[in-house]
């Protein structure tokens, strides 16, 4: 044992004492309660907080509430590790490896559940998770400024900046914590405008939009800060975005802006009945680019904003949700024009959809060549389903009034004369 022990010291290698041992034994001891009394914590407070944020944040965050147990789990055993490890007590190396391996778990563990929560692609969730593992762990042996020195040696200069693999992980670090930050933050405020009772609806998906655009700006910034970045470098890609938004992305940014003149205006809402070129449906959503409009056929038309700022828009339900439909109808001419306009009114008062006030009225258009030509005009208040279903039921009710009592719709006639030549005229005398 003896040579062992030399061999061991001339190689700088030394075996921890009892005392460390039992230093270690004590820090498992204590991690392992921390992830006991996390996983407490997660069974206790996952439901009711999976309950509020269900009721608080609704469908937005979906990914999320199902998630809140294991997320309380691995965060409070996480905040109490940290606690242990950082007490004055100076801990020898066994025993802040114990308690790193504990932190960079956790860490690593609920950053992949957050990640996934909201939606972010498991690669990006789990790259995420093994930087903070390899990063916690080194911190709490004392080795995280080697490696940060290592990966900054691994890379090259570019005038006055410096490219390194250390400055790729930070910026993937600071971006994929950003786009997480700005989702959660996104769909929170959504779900909170979206529950005003203050605004309407239009209002309510403006201030979405706005908001977002907001939070956009903020998150840029704010990730501009942290990688260290100076704002005077952006000039010359201000000029080079402003030219390309002359060029290539003016159709894009005047969607955008006419979007937004949409939802200020409020000239076309969600639920609005439109007529655009052969376009027929009711709004179903107002986005960045263009708005989706649903049609009776189940076909969804996304026509872009700006179209609606340019072309001209039949709007059904823009002050009023009521519209006229028209019913031609053609009787014979030997018909009780009085029993017959009697019927068609029938006939429209009994269909389901059409209204008592407006009422239905019935109107006498013109003498035809074969028939009396009458006109019935009846009101309807959901434009969105359409005007033939309306006309269809109308039109069969009428039909069978009109078997019921002898009322006769004409075919089309041509009276044809025909006359006898004179003989002296073609010769034949």
């Amino acid at each position: 044992m003896n040579g062992i022990d030399r061999w061991l010291g001339a190689n700088g290698i030394t075996l921890p004492t009892g005392a460390v041992l039992i230093e270690a034994a004590v820090a498992l001891g204590l991690a392992l309660a921390c992830l006991a009394a996390g996983y407490a914590a997660g069974h206790l407070l996952g439901p009711r907080t999976a309950r509020f944020w269900t009721r608080r944040i609704g469908g937005h965050v979906e990914g999320l509430g199902p998630r809140m147990g294991v997320i309380i789990r691995y965060l409070s055993a996480f905040v109490l590790v940290s606690i242990v490890f950082r007490s004055p007590h100076a801990w020898y190396t066994p025993a802040s490896i114990v308690f790193g391996l504990v932190l960079g778990g956790t860490a690593a563990l609920l950053a992949v559940q957050v990640l996934r929560g909201l939606n972010l692609p498991r690669w990006m969730a789990w790259l995420v998770a093994a930087v903070f593992f390899v990063a916690l762990l080194s911190n709490a042996v004392g080795g995280l400024d080697k490696i940060t020195e290592t990966l900054d040696m691994i890379g090259f200069n570019l005038g006055k900046h410096r490219f390194s693999l250390m400055a790729l992980v930070t910026i993937l670090v600071t971006f994929v914590a950003l786009f997480a930050g700005f989702r959660l933050v996104n769909r929170v405020l959504s779900h909170s405008i979206g529950q005003s009772h203050s605004l309407d609806p239009t209002q309510r998906l403006l201030a979405q939009k706005l908001a977002a655009i907001a939070v956009i700006v903020v998150a840029f910034f704010f990730g501009i800060d942290l990688l260290g970045i100076d704002l005077t470098t952006f000039a010359v890609f201000s000029g080079a975005f402003g030219l390309a938004v002359g060029f290539g992305l003016q159709k894009t940014i005047g969607n955008l802006i006419a979007g937004i003149i949409l939802l200020m205006d409020r000239s076309i809402k969600p639920g609005d009945v439109i007529v655009v070129g052969d376009s027929f449906g009711w709004v179903n959503k107002i986005g960045v680019r263009a708005v989706s409009v649903l049609t009776r056929d189940g076909k969804e038309h996304l026509i872009p904003n700006e179209n609606l700022m340019t072309q001209e828009v039949e709007n059904w339900s823009y002050s009023d949700r009521n519209v006229r439909v028209r019913i031609p109808v053609r009787v014979s001419y030997k018909s009780d024009l009085e029993r017959a306009q009697a019927l068609m009114m029938r006939a429209a008062v009994e269909s389901p959809r059409t209204l008592d006030s407006p009422k239905p009225n019935v109107r006498l258009t013109a003498f035809g060549d074969s028939a009396v030509e009458h006109e019935i005009l009846v009101w309807i208040s959901d434009p969105e389903g359409g005007v033939g279903s309306v006309q269809s039921d109308v039109l069969i009710r009428l039909w069978q009034l009109f078997k019921q009592n002898g009322i006769e719709i004409p075919l089309a006639q041509r009276d044809i004369h025909l006359h006898r030549a004179d003989p002296a005229l073609d010769g034949t005398a």
